[in-house]
């Protein structure tokens, strides 16, 4: 019975099947996206590897399970439809939603309508707060708004900022989630990687601890420092994050807070993603379990058994038209940059999907990461 399911999964799959549609329309519920297909099977067939007689064809064990992240899903409408054509394409596996953008409740819909795994992109940084009791904030700025990408990274470094009003905003963000979406998070990162900032990190820690929610993001890339096709500005933020990043590991465990193995994404954004980047990026991961530096770096240590867990941070999307979307300000340049439509092509390419089949990469979301 359960091989002929996964047979008529199979069929009915319209990434699986030869005569599957291209024209976008919204699927039936028993159709499932091809991750969600190439999981089910092979959970099914892997069932009957322990009897050979009833499955003389063992399936091989996927050397990586690749949660391939659309981060800022709800920033404007387009930038929703393309993470969405991303999806449906097999290019990503999951998305972070930003619930103080202006279509938040149009993101969260359509994660419903295309069974869509959703996590939440806490948001100290752009545009308004969720919380309506920061009104007089040392988060905001005069105009009420975040103090930016930079800004908020100089407020928290003077000294001045209120750990308690982090807290709050960040717990009201997981509250909206909640109300938006019906259920938890199941992983939460931080816009502008905010949430391995010295002092963040431990409010942050402290929310996921309290809600339950198992998974962040650790950015710690492997490689980055020979990326010297970085400008100069980017490679001096990256290595800034980097370096909060690993004086974040210690607070997470402490939490009882997971990552995945590797996290890649920095050296591949905007025009330095292509596939041959892709695939330099995703060789540090495939080396990665006998990598000296990552074990004693305590960031990647996976089972040799089993496979190797990895996130891709990505940002696919049809640029955001101007004043249409952001989080209160209007949309920003990275939004409205063609490099959202570079990704996005990028990432449902063939020739990438082909390479994850043949290198015996499989994409999947946090939840199931463990199983």
């Amino acid at each position: 019975m359960m091989l002929a399911r996964a047979c008529a999964l199979v069929y009915t799959c319209p990434h699986l099947s030869s005569s599957s549609s291209s024209s976008g329309a919204d699927l039936p519920e028993p159709y499932l996206t091809s991750w969600e297909c190439s999981r089910t099977l092979w959970r099914v067939f892997s069932s009957f590897t322990k009897d050979p007689q009833q499955c003389p064809v063992k399936m091989p064990q996927p050397r990586v399970k690749l949660v391939v992240t659309g981060d800022d899903f709800g920033y404007c409408e387009r930038r929703n439809r393309g993470i969405v054509d991303c999806f449906q394409a097999g290019g990503i596996s999951n998305v972070s939603l930003l619930v103080n953008a202006v279509s938040a409740e149009d993101a969260a819909e359509l994660a419903k309508r295309h069974h869509i795994p959703i996590g939440l992109h806490a948001n100290l940084s752009e545009g308004a707060p969720v919380c309506q009791e920061l009104k007089r904030s040392t988060l905001l700025n005069k105009d009420g708004f975040f103090h930016g990408k930079m800004g908020f990274r100089e407020v928290l470094q003077s000294g001045q900022m209120n750990m308690a009003e982090v807290e709050a905003e960040l717990r009201a963000q997981v509250k909206r989630f909640c109300e938006l979406t019906g259920h938890l998070p199941s992983h939460m990162d931080g816009h502008q990687h905010v949430h391995v900032l010295p002092e963040v990190r431990d409010v942050f820690a402290q929310v996921l601890s309290d809600f339950g929610i198992s998974y962040t993001r650790v950015p710690v890339e492997p490689g980055l420092h020979s990326c010297t096709f970085l400008p100069p500005h980017l490679r001096d933020f990256y290595l800034q994050v980097e370096k909060d990043a690993l004086q974040s590991v210690e607070v997470f465990h402490r939490h009882g807070i997971r990552w995945p193995d590797v996290y890649l994404g920095l050296s591949t954004m905007g025009q330095n993603m292509s596939l041959t980047n892709l695939k330099r990026a995703l060789g540090f991961a495939l080396e990665a379990r006998t990598s000296s530096t990552a074990q004693s770096d305590n960031i990647c240590a996976p089972d040799s058994n089993q496979p190797i867990t990895v996130e891709l941070m990505v940002h696919p999307g049809y640029p955001s038209h101007p004043l249409q979307g952001g989080c209160g300000e209007g949309p920003d340049d990275f939004s409205q940059s063609s490099d959202r439509l570079h990704e996005l092509n990028t990432l449902r390419d063939p020739a990438l999907l082909g390479y994850y089949k043949q290198q015996g990469i499989l994409l999947c979301a946090f939840n199931h990461l463990n199983t």
